[in-house]
């Protein structure tokens, strides 16, 4: 018959180490919730040992995190632990872990640099900096947006006293600015390249305007196919016009007729008989 070795085990009663054991004997408690390896270490003399400890087993938790309550996040997974104390207790490992966000911090006055990109997936992202220096030249607005109507009112807001914003608005389908626009000397307003107006000239290219008035000119001249000015504004009424002027009262001037307006210099003026 073959020889059976056996270490000395509970099969009943309480959970927990046996009171004692000698020098480097086993022991193991099989009561449920409490199934645990237990080893004699030291010699404290008279075959006992100078303490038991607990060494194994299904229901076995380390003497270092035997106090556990809250929740174990361990590269982005979530693991949870139902208050587990006191001698004997474990945690179990959620077999459907749900990810988590880490929390990178930086202690205040010490940099963070990033090699890689950086993706953020929040609702708002604030950087609160004197100075944002960005590297790249292009930066891109309400990328998700696939038409104007979603871009309406996109752009960049300053704020003071009152917000000073640079948006787009689709209703009228332009850049539209909160406030002034002050060109440095020397500066122009171009479109498609061509100087338009400046500090002190209008461009050559902006020929016609609905100016209602101007101040003093000094020089210059009605140029070809300029309309005739009416009498009520000074003017003639008509472009052009031969001979001796009539006027008309309100109406455009007209040539004087010989004979019924004026004499000719062929005329004969006769006094008549009595």
């Amino acid at each position: 018959m073959a020889n059976t070795l056996r270490i000395k085990r509970r099969v009943t009663g309480v959970t927990g180490a046996p009171s004692t054991l000698a020098p480097a004997e086993l022991a193991f408690n099989e009561v449920s919730t409490g199934r645990i390896l237990y080893y004699g270490l030291g010699d404290a003399g008279g075959g006992v040992a100078s303490s038991v400890l607990a060494i194994g087993g299904p229901d076995f938790t380390p003497s270092s995190i035997s106090n556990l309550t809250g929740v174990i996040t361990s590269v982005g997974l979530s693991t949870s632990i139902a208050s587990q104390t006191g001698t004997g207790s474990k945690f179990v490992v959620d077999t459907s872990p749900t990810l988590v966000t880490p929390n990178i911090g930086v202690a205040t006055g010490t940099s963070l640099t990033l090699s890689g990109d950086l993706v953020v997936s929040g609702t708002t992202t604030t950087i609160n900096s004197t100075t944002l220096a960005i590297g790249d030249k292009n930066i891109v607005l309400a990328s998700a947006s696939t038409t104007d109507a979603a871009a309406d009112g996109g752009g960049i807001t300053l704020k003071g006293a009152t917000d000073h914003t640079w948006n787009w608005v689709d209703a009228t389908d332009a850049w539209t600015s909160s406030d002034h626009l002050d060109l440095a000397s020397g500066k122009s307003f171009l479109i498609n390249g061509t100087s338009v107006l400046n500090g002190t000239t209008l461009g050559a290219n902006v020929v016609a305007s609905s100016l209602t008035s101007v101040g003093t000119l000094t020089s210059g001249s009605l140029g070809v196919g300029f309309t005739a000015v009416v009498v009520a504004r000074g003017g003639t009424g008509v472009a052009t016009l031969t001979g001796i002027v009539k006027g008309n009262g309100t109406s455009a001037f007209t040539a004087a007729t010989e004979g019924t307006d004026y004499l000719s210099n062929a005329s004969t003026i006769d006094g008549g008989t009595f």
